[in-house]
């Protein structure tokens, strides 16, 4: 891995504790400020995971969270070191280790996932998130259209 990638990931979990360090510090607990007519910051917290799937089991999908994360941060690492890969699904992996490990610190510091994106509109609202959360999307659309295009590529028997 060279130093460009590691500096991105670095700057990516860099900023998404950054952010949340400052929604936690100047947000009031499910309080919105509204910044557009569809977007605001509200500072929630997600024991779950995304779109607060598993928040009621008790307290054993935090530790299954933390082990996926660290677990698909290393095979991404052993990846990006062994296989010679797509520029799209390289940008995926490297993407993915920040997004994983940014919620897998709230895990271990808070018990639960911080999160202040929120946008909504009228009546309805998406589910509020954070900048590691960003990256894990974005990393599987990469991982996505990079396996897609690397398969049509691919010689057929």
């Amino acid at each position: 891995m060279n130093v460009r990638i590691v500096l991105i990931m670095v700057s990516v979990l860099l900023l998404d504790q950054l952010t949340k360090f400052f929604a936690t510090t100047y947000l009031s607990y499910a309080e919105s400020i509204e910044l557009l007519p569809f977007f605001s910051l509200t500072l929630l917290h997600n024991t779950g995971a995304a779109f607060s799937f598993l928040a009621d089991a008790g307290g054993w999908q935090q530790i299954l969270f933390l082990i996926l994360a660290v677990g698909v941060s290393g095979f991404c690492i052993w990846t990006l070191r062994r296989e010679t890969l797509s520029p799209l699904t390289s940008a995926g992996y490297v993407l993915l280790i920040p997004g994983a490990l940014g919620n897998a610190i709230d895990r271990v510091y808070f018990g639960y996932v911080v999160d202040f994106i929120h946008f909504h509109w009228n009546q309805w609202s998406f589910p509020a998130f954070n900048i590691a959360d960003v990256s894990i999307t974005v990393a599987a659309c990469a991982l996505l259209m990079g396996w897609y295009l690397d398969a049509r590529h691919r010689t057929k028997l």
